[in-house]
């Protein structure tokens, strides 16, 4: 799909409607959708990005101290 998305302006806000690509996305009203720049602009994603450092973090800390998380495990 390389059809243009138009900014209109809503209000005091610009609004970009994105229809078809929701629909690609699997997404409905009220879903979140996160804008990650990246070095070609922008992406939309419905996954936090946020969220896989946190994984790698906790990753990192559960091969660290894996005896810390035996014990809360129990």
């Amino acid at each position: 799909m390389n059809k243009p998305l138009i900014i209109r302006k809503v209000g005091n806000s610009l609004s970009l409607t994105i229809s078809d690509i929701a629909k690609d996305l699997g997404l409905g009203e009220g879903d979140k959708v996160f804008a990650v720049r990246t070095p070609r602009g922008f992406e939309l994603t419905p996954y936090d990005p946020n969220f896989d450092k946190a994984l790698e973090t906790a990753r990192g800390f559960m091969g660290k101290y894996p005896n810390a998380m035996k014990k809360l495990a129990e």
